[in-house]
């Protein structure tokens, strides 16, 4: 499909308004760090195969001056030794909350995000994830994006 399905911020703008409210208040009223908020975000766009989304947060990335290794990297972050363990903690946490057609987030990953993470931050971090999820599923489901499901990140050479 090459045209949007709907003009969604134009027919409910006070919606999106709120949901942008929301991301400002992640972004900025947490404390947490701009750069980890968007490797979470870059995760589960990945996931979701939100191709929009993914360029964008592979963008605000490259403003954050974030590596292209570490931007590409985040689809396999397990296997790499660029992410911090407060990092580590925030993607396995991102794909337990997206990622929950075969049950629960578990425990084990729940503990190790609370090792890292206040309790308040936690909620945060929470909001963060299921905003973009939240979003991510907005633009699949009424935007103009054709193919969904690459795990691949876009990186400037």
């Amino acid at each position: 499909m090459s045209e949007r399905r709907l003009k969604y911020a134009e027919l409910a703008p006070e919606g999106l308004a709120k949901m942008r409210e929301l991301d400002h208040y992640l972004s900025t009223g947490t404390g947490l760090d701009g750069t980890l908020l968007e490797l979470v975000r870059l995760r589960a766009s990945l996931m979701n195969g939100c191709e929009y989304c993914i360029h964008l947060h592979t963008a605000d990335l490259r403003k954050k001056n974030e590596s292209a290794e570490r931007i590409a990297g985040v689809a396999e972050w397990r296997g790499s030794e660029l992410y911090t363990k407060r990092e580590r903690a925030a993607l396995a946490w991102a794909e337990a909350v997206t990622d929950i057609q075969e049950g629960h987030a578990s425990d084990a990953k729940y503990e190790a995000v609370r090792a890292e993470f206040t309790d308040v931050e936690t909620v945060n971090l929470t909001l963060v994830i299921t905003t973009i999820n939240a979003w991510n599923r907005i633009s699949i489901a009424l935007g103009s994006h054709s193919s969904h499901g690459s795990e691949k990140v876009p990186v400037e050479r």
